[in-house]
């Protein structure tokens, strides 16, 4: 078995009395891609900086490449960061800027520029080398900040939220670019984000953190269909949440009752019993249309309130009749309810086996 390139056990980082990263442990495989995904505040960025050794821990060990970092310097480890300002010089060329890392190794003038215009060649910049920063686009430029530091050879290179000053159709292209260049270099990647698109488009394992621990870390199919805590239920993708109580539990089935006169059925995710309080997590996706008052309708019944058209991710928000609490369902692609209108009664039903359950935690699960 491989060794992993990253391996974190039991690492704590605290602020005074804030516990900013509270015993966090995971793996990184070698030559993958792992992101850390979480809000403002979760403790991702104070982790990311220990890895790169801007910060010590106050509890635990860090290994890279199956070595302690505890004691190495920044400068020391083997690896490397891109940051989401970049930080490259700009008045310094393009080449220089790829250089330099190797530079400030001693590496002689001819070797280290003959490396940087073939990684230069490899990030799509081939002939770049002259040019100033500033004549590049911002795509153009986040290669370049990614070229100078897989020119050092890092076993990993460490992103810090890199496409968050790109506009939205840039960012979208450069996730494909980021995935796509990953896979050719081999280089294990371990990226931070709040962005869960990016998360799950370009890894191949994802951290869920939430208050300075690990809510999952699994596939990004692992995450989107079967997430294992409701945090991670709620941020991951686009859910309708229902409260209610768990009125009927069969094997891994549980009928709730949402208080207010209307009834679902649910998958259940961990320990659930009769009369316990419970979070209903349904994507959009995961419930369909049909006609009110068609033979065969769905069980529910509800009046269009919205219809949200983005193309493939198109949705209506629906009002449901009993209840009155709004629910999102994403519209087919086949255009078959593209002439709905708001007011209009609609039916729907939830895949029980697609909607999932949670107790509710009490004061008393500590």
């Amino acid at each position: 078995m491989n060794q992993p390139d990253l391996t974190a056990q039991s690492v704590v980082k605290r602020f005074g009395d804030h516990v900013a990263v509270d015993s966090i442990s995971f793996e990184v495989a070698r030559g993958s891609f792992f992101s850390i995904l979480g809000p403002s505040g979760c403790g991702k960025t104070t982790l990311l900086r220990m890895i790169a050794g801007f910060l010590e821990p106050d509890g635990g060990e860090i290994a890279i490449g199956g070595r302690t970092m505890r004691g190495v310097a920044p400068n020391r480890r083997p690896v490397n960061m891109v940051f989401q300002q970049l930080a490259l010089f700009p008045m310094m060329s393009v080449g220089e800027n790829v250089e330099f890392g190797l530079a400030r190794r001693g590496v002689a003038r001819t070797e280290r520029r003959n490396k940087a215009g073939a990684m230069l060649e490899r990030v799509g910049l081939a002939g770049a080398a002259a040019k100033r920063v500033d004549e590049l686009s911002g795509g153009q430029r986040q290669r370049v900040a990614i070229a100078r530091s897989l020119v050092l050879e890092p076993t990993l290179l460490l992103l810090d939220e890199p496409l968050g000053a790109l506009d939205l159709k840039l960012r979208e292209h450069m996730k494909i670019e980021l995935k796509q260049l990953q896979a050719e270099f081999g280089t294990t990647f371990v990226y931070i984000t709040h962005d869960q698109s990016e998360a799950l488009v370009l890894s191949d394992h994802v951290g869920v953190m939430n208050h300075g621990r690990f809510e999952q870390i699994g596939t990004p199919q692992d995450l989107y269909y079967r997430p294992r805590t409701p945090f991670v239920a709620g941020f991951v993708g686009d859910s309708n949440r229902l409260t209610g109580r768990a009125t009927d539990v069969a094997g891994d089935r549980v009928r709730v009752d949402t208080g207010d006169g209307w009834t679902v059925e649910a998958r259940r995710e961990g320990a659930v019993a009769d009369g316990d309080a419970v979070e209903v997590f349904v994507r959009p996706e995961a419930a369909t249309l049909s006609r009110a008052g068609e033979s065969g309708s769905a069980p529910h019944e509800g009046t269009v309130e919205s219809l949200l058209f983005d193309g493939a991710k198109s949705a209506v928000l629906l009002r449901e009749r009993r209840s009155r609490r709004e629910v999102r369902v994403a519209l087919p692609q086949t255009g078959e309810f593209a002439d709905l209108r708001t007011g209009e009664p609609i039916a729907f039903r939830f895949d029980a086996a697609r909607a999932v359950c949670f107790r509710v935690r009490s004061d008393r699960d500590g």
